[in-house]
């Protein structure tokens, strides 16, 4: 590798080192800010309300057009067993 070769190569390395501890250190601060809210989430799909609101679903007793994601059974479980591996693997904060 030349000299020149070196510099480019370790310029494109810096670049996209950069750019990828912007965006970590972003998507950090979105998810330290959404702790409380994601608390809020886990708290009540361990609770009886989300447990009645998932009955009152399934007979039939929501709105039609009621967007009701955090009702089914594995969106809310896939979302806090992904986090807790995240916080496993990478020392992430779980509360706040």
């Amino acid at each position: 590798m030349t000299q020149t070769e070196r510099i480019r190569h370790m310029e494109k390395i810096l670049n996209e080192a950069s750019a990828a501890v912007r965006a970590l250190s972003q998507s950090l601060g979105q998810y330290e800010a959404l702790l409380p809210a994601i608390e809020e989430l886990s708290a009540y799909y361990e609770s009886p309300l989300w447990r009645q609101d998932f009955e009152d679903d399934c007979a039939g007793r929501l709105p039609k057009d009621l967007k009701r994601g955090v009702l089914s059974e594995d969106a809310v479980y896939n979302l806090l067993s992904d986090l807790q591996a995240l916080r496993e693997q990478y020392g992430l904060k779980k509360t706040i």
